[in-house]
């Protein structure tokens, strides 16, 4: 299993931006992208595990939902605890997120 390496700066502006980073990363992208179930729940895993500020619910509901779809039983109920914390409108937008991926229009984690 390929491990996500993430990277986390601050700007100067104070907000928060997050990098993948490395080559590790390029190839969990690159496998989720290519349909990998694995690749996609461990973005997912990443994203929800994010320490206080860092945690992005809903990038972590896409990422589980595209693994899931993918045939990875773990990411299918890793969406549903995560969706209990989530509003409405907020699992919407990952569900967006999701088919955009999913329709070529973002081939990325962020």
């Amino acid at each position: 299993m390929m491990k996500l390496i993430t990277n986390t700066n601050i700007e100067h502006t104070g907000r928060r931006r997050d990098v993948l980073s490395g080559h590790a990363a390029t190839r969990q992208l690159a496998a989720a992208a290519a349909g990998d179930g694995e690749a996609c729940h461990a973005l997912g895993v990443a994203y929800s595990t994010g320490a206080g500020e860092l945690r992005d619910l809903i990038e972590a509901h896409k990422w589980f939902n595209l693994g899931a779809m993918h045939g990875h039983e773990e990411a299918g109920w890793c969406r549903a605890d995560i969706a209990a914390e989530m509003s409405r409108s907020e699992i919407a937008e990952a569900q967006r997120r999701a088919r955009a991926w999913l329709g070529g229009g973002l081939r990325r984690a962020a």
